[in-house]
């Protein structure tokens, strides 16, 4: 199966077929339509280190204790169907976790800003200063 730069070997992919829940009537109660696809992400000899543990990362509650991905679908009536948009959110998965993240550049802040920041900041000071007990006359 390719899933953007990476082939991954059908080996480590299984996929079940379990019956969906939810509305359905008589079919979802007959039919084993839905699928459940396991990728063993962690002995995936097709991924990088990086991409592994972007992968399990993104995954999170998907992603089991043993580096196993799960993914369920139960989207459509017919199991083709199913197993197909099972493997397309595997691929997007896997995609998104092989894009490494960019990174930040660090700004300055403009002497413009702190100045107006510091300026605000004594002009509400000053407004608070002035609020408070009149002193009695005479």
């Amino acid at each position: 199966m390719r899933a953007g730069p990476f082939l991954l070997d059908e080996k480590d992919i299984e996929e079940r077929f379990i019956r969906a829940s939810g509305p359905g009537g008589q079919n979802v109660n007959k039919v084993s339509s839905a699928v459940q696809l396991r990728f063993d992400a962690a002995r995936s000899a097709a991924l990088t280190d990086a991409v592994r543990a972007r992968l399990l990362k993104l995954a999170g509650a998907r992603a089991t204790k043993d580096g196993v991905i799960l993914i369920e679908a139960s989207r459509y009536r017919d199991q083709a169907r199913n197993r197909d948009d099972a493997r397309a959110r595997l691929e997007a998965l896997i995609e998104r976790a092989a894009t490494p993240p960019k990174k930040r550049i660090a700004t300055k802040t403009p002497k413009s800003q702190k100045r107006k920041r510091l300026e605000g900041k004594a002009r509400r000071s000053e407004v608070k200063r002035n609020r408070g007990r009149v002193a009695p006359e005479g």
